[in-house]
């Protein structure tokens, strides 16, 4: 996964930390933070991927593709659909891929006519894709700095006010509205999403010594493991450094939840993330066949809008 988020650190501690969760009879609107300004959506994007070299070539992680857009896209529209359309981009590996993308989307994305002969060619937008209201700013944070390190250099376009962050590799059917809410709800300094991690192996469900079902894939349903989809107010910042070395899922989160301001949103729905090649066939044949939970934007058949 993105870097600092490998087996071996992924948040050990989410099952020691009281968890709330409660119904919410209002959910507060994106731009309710703390100086009513839009709240933004920081992403790490700057891991090289390296358990996905089969499926990624020499693309930056964020931008291997399911279905026909990059995941990094896939994680963009569900946060856009939930009303936060403005996006702060962590980059590091091959980060300038990304730029590209990014300053290329309306030619590569909109209907257009192009007129020749001129001396000065001109090129006419005629229709224009849904993301024409995305505000995304794309941050060089360094080619090997940690997860805790990229966020902490993008502090000054984000500052003093709530903000989201998340990973660059993982999807969900997240209610991010509701992640929000119950943030709003205990006034710690950050909430993570915890979600079941799902399981390497097929699965048996037994009845005596009979199968009545085969789960290829299932979802583990005991124990919550770090899944991205933070809130987090601006002190948050302080437990950060802008050393290299700075890992978010270990020192940071550690001392936040020594502090008793770390709050667990426990997901019982869809998670995956885009760890290995396996993971990427996954995630394109659920999306090929029409049966992709996160794609909570749009749930017609057909191909990526």
């Amino acid at each position: 996964m993105t870097q600092g988020r490998s087996v071996l650190t992924r948040f050990p501690v989410l099952d020691t930390v009281c968890c709330m969760v409660e119904s919410s009879s209002r959910k507060p609107s994106p731009k309710d933070s703390v100086h009513g300004e839009e709240i933004p959506v920081v992403i790490l994007c700057g891991g090289r991927g390296t358990r996905l070299r089969e499926g990624s070539g020499t693309l930056p992680k964020p931008l291997v593709e399911v279905g026909n857009r990059p995941i990094l896209w896939h994680i963009m529209k569900a946060y856009a659909h939930a009303g936060f359309k403005r996006f702060i981009l962590c980059l590091g590996y091959k980060g300038q891929s990304i730029k590209e993308y990014f300053v290329n989307y309306d030619m590569m994305h909109s209907d257009l006519t192009v007129e020749f002969g001129a001396r000065d060619r001109r090129v006419q937008i005629e229709q224009v894709h849904q993301e024409d209201d995305w505000k995304v700013s794309l941050v060089d944070t360094g080619r090997d700095a940690m997860t805790g390190a990229r966020v902490k250099r993008v502090q000054d376009f984000v500052g003093d006010r709530t903000f989201m962050l998340t990973y660059g590799d993982g999807v969900t059917d997240l209610d991010i509205q509701s992640l929000l809410a119950f943030h709003r709800r205990h006034g710690k300094i950050c909430s993570v999403t915890g979600v079941h991690p799902p399981s390497r192996f097929g699965e048996f469900i037994l009845e005596g010594d009979r199968a009545i079902r085969f789960s290829e894939k299932p979802q583990v349903q005991h124990g919550f493991i770090n899944g991205g989809f933070f809130v987090c107010e601006p002190r948050f910042f302080d437990y950060l450094s802008e050393d290299d070395s700075c890992v978010l899922e270990r020192s940071p989160l550690e001392r936040l939840a020594a502090d008793q301001e770390l709050m667990v949103h426990r997901h019982e729905g869809f998670w995956q993330c885009m760890d290995t090649y396996r993971d990427l066939m996954l995630l394109n044949d659920m999306w090929e066949k029409d049966q992709a939970p996160w794609r909570v934007w749009d749930r017609h058949r057909g191909p990526a809008k």
